[in-house]
């Protein structure tokens, strides 16, 4: 791939989604973006990138960006999370809302693994019975919101962390894959949305998952995205994020929270009267 093509997919994802492409990633960027060069007839990267450069339709350079955001996923990813959330952050929750209902949001849900895991683990909590849990699920990428609204697997896909028991509990055969049942599927809300853009007209959660997405960011925009996900997070809610990333030294309005084997944050405690809610 040429310098000056490089230089073009490096800007463009950038400013969509501010994923930052160092130079020496030339490898993942023609990996990615063979595919859809052979698709629309090029016989190379550098030449699918030029006609997208010249055209500039949006449908293609969506295109781009979306097969250079990272769709790594799993049930249950990493297992702890999901034990603090049904060990410490739902009993807690379910003291504290006199209402019964509980708002939870997975940002960068891929294909649907995490926020399907997070509903099996609202259904398999006694104390929601009867609740109204809600749980918005959005992703940058159009393919992996239509992918997760679905609710399809693959034999491999439901493989990789689904336990045997939560496959049968939650799951109906379809032909070779999987399907999530009605029950689950109707947990889960699934919404197309870029971090980088507003996300004040979602609402308020209690809850969010923001796993492993800030690595992938620089500082500025780890900053401001936390930022903002204190304004839509309730002032005693839970932030889950990914086992490498943290708070400290990005955004201080946030303090860790040691649980079991994982760490959750929350707004200062200083700060929770400053949150509306």
């Amino acid at each position: 791939m040429g310098s000056r093509e490089f230089d073009f997919v490096r800007d463009l994802v950038r400013t969509e989604s501010a994923i930052v492409l160092d130079t020496g990633k030339e490898y993942l960027v023609e990996s990615r973006l063979l595919p859809l060069a052979r698709a629309a007839g090029h016989s190379d990267v550098t030449s699918y990138v030029a006609d997208v450069a010249l055209r500039r339709q949006p449908r293609l350079l969506t295109a781009v960006v979306e097969a250079l955001t990272t769709n790594e996923t799993s049930w249950f990813r990493d297992n702890d999370p999901f034990t603090a959330l049904r060990t410490t952050v739902l009993p807690t929750l379910a003291k504290t809302r006199p209402r019964k209902a509980i708002r939870i949001w997975c940002a960068a849900c891929s294909s649907g693994q995490e926020p399907y895991s997070v509903a099996m683990s609202v259904l398999d909590s006694p104390l929601l019975a009867n609740w109204d849990v809600t749980i918005v699920a959005t992703d940058l990428s159009d393919e992996m919101v239509q992918r997760g609204r679905a609710g399809e697997y693959s034999q491999l896909e439901v493989n990789r962390g689904l336990p045997a028991s939560l496959l049968v509990r939650h799951f109906e055969r379809d032909g070779l894959n999987w399907r999530i049942s009605p029950e689950l599927r109707s947990k889960v809300e699934f919404r197309q949305l870029n971090l980088l853009r507003p996300y004040s007209l979602m609402g308020k959660f209690d809850i969010v998952f923001m796993r492993n997405v800030l690595i992938y960011f620089d500082l500025e925009t780890k900053r401001d995205i936390l930022r903002r996900v204190r304004q839509v997070t309730a002032p005693d809610g839970y932030l889950f994020l990914g086992g490498a990333e943290m708070t400290r030294g990005v955004d201080d309005g946030w303090e860790r929270e040691p649980t079991g084997r994982s760490a959750l944050y929350r707004i200062r405690e200083e700060d929770r009267s400053c949150v509306p809610w």
